[in-house]
């Protein structure tokens, strides 16, 4: 299981948790273009190690491991889970995954 990121960030998006994060699966950080739209910040699921380190500097409390989620933020949890916010660099990375997979199984043949 992976931590989620859940509502304590909304408008607030402190980016000590990105600073601390040995596997660089926080998004969007301060230098990405979607950081000033984005209303809180995110784990990229696929790549967090679940280490913890972003937990303790948290300056709102809100980091938590999926299956310890209080009830009522438990749909950020789900949302994620349905890749709804799956991040650009992350999602840049499944299109390459699928793309070679395709071409390793010959499905692509010709196309390249």
């Amino acid at each position: 299981m992976a931590y989620v990121i859940a509502e304590p960030c909304i408008g607030v998006k402190d980016t000590a948790c990105v600073d601390v994060c040995p596997a660089d699966c926080i998004h969007p950080r301060k230098d990405e273009s979607a950081f000033e739209a984005a209303a809180q910040l995110y784990i990229d699921g696929e790549n967090c190690i679940c280490c913890g380190a972003c937990v303790p500097v948290c300056p709102v409390s809100a980091i938590y491991l999926e299956e310890e989620l209080p009830g009522k933020w438990k749909k950020y949890a789900q949302e994620i889970g349905n890749g709804m916010w799956l991040s650009a660099k992350a999602s840049c990375k499944l299109l390459i995954i699928k793309v070679l997979c395709l071409i390793s199984t010959g499905v692509l043949r010709g196309w390249y």
